[in-house]
């Protein structure tokens, strides 16, 4: 049997859509319904809904970033120009740099003193540095004579000396030698020479400790050693340690007198 003209079920009748708009009979107009687009994602017509309060978010972050941004490039732009008006002044700027543990002080003798001058500085700060363990052992060594019976206000007086005497040899010989030596300023050396001298003067005189103060027990010098040992062989000892102590600081001090004198000099 021939089955080739038999009409297939499943086939989907071709409807016809006649154009008004064509010419000519019928057949000439008409456009298949099957070569029409069909299915999902081909309606060009659809719109897609965007939450507004999404836009809005995204608009407002966006603003703020770049206010943001303009505060930054504002501030750079301030501390840029800060520099340039301080460095055009001469006005050099100390970072606090030491101790490296809690900075206090600025020092960089590498980098701030000459060469030539490096070892000298390193002698002046070893001598305030001697100074300053001097009068905390001198501290310490009162405290155990306390406890021994030896009196509060020896104790007070100590402390005094500790608390002021650190700062003050620091401000009044220590940075002007550091500020001279960088800048070779003849004043600043002759304010370090002046106080200096009156540094040296108190060494000998702690080493000393006549029994002018509280019988000289508030410094650990020789004579107050004597004193103390007899009534307490701890504090005697501490008190002879701080003896050397103040013995060493003297001889250091005057050593280092001398050679910057001979620098100084030969700068002259």
């Amino acid at each position: 049997m021939n089955r080739q003209h038999d009409p297939n079920p499943f086939d989907e009748e071709e409807e016809e859509i006649v154009n008004p708009f064509s010419k000519g009979a019928g057949g000439a107009g008409r456009v298949p319904v099957a070569s029409r687009p069909v299915g999902f994602g081909n309606n060009l017509d659809a719109t897609v809904d965007i939450p507004l309060d999404t836009v809005n978010e995204s608009s407002k972050k966006q603003r703020e970033l770049s206010d943001w941004e303009a505060e930054l490039r504002n501030r750079e732009r301030d501390i840029k120009r800060r520099e340039d008006a301080i460095a055009k002044s001469g006005v050099q700027i100390n970072n606090k740099n030491w101790p490296p543990f809690f900075p206090i002080i600025h020092h960089d003798i590498a980098n701030e003193i000459p060469v030539h001058a490096q070892k000298l500085q390193y002698l002046a700060f070893a001598s305030w540095l001697g100074i300053v363990l001097c009068l905390v052992f001198n501290v310490i060594a009162v405290i155990v004579c306390w406890i021994k019976g030896g009196g509060v206000k020896i104790f007070f007086l100590a402390t005094i000396y500790a608390l002021l005497g650190c700062p003050i040899s620091y401000v009044l010989w220590y940075r002007p030698l550091y500020r001279a030596m960088r800048t070779d300023s003849a004043f600043k050396f002759g304010w370090f020479f002046f106080f200096y001298l009156i540094h040296i003067g108190f060494c000998i005189f702690a080493a000393i400790a006549p029994p002018i103060i509280f019988r000289g027990q508030s410094l650990t010098g020789v004579l107050a050693a004597i004193d103390v040992i007899s009534a307490s062989l701890l504090a005697g000892i501490f008190y002879f340690v701080g003896f050397g102590l103040f013995c060493l600081e003297s001889l250091l001090s005057l050593w280092v007198l001398q050679k910057i004198y001979l620098y100084f000099r030969g700068n002259k």
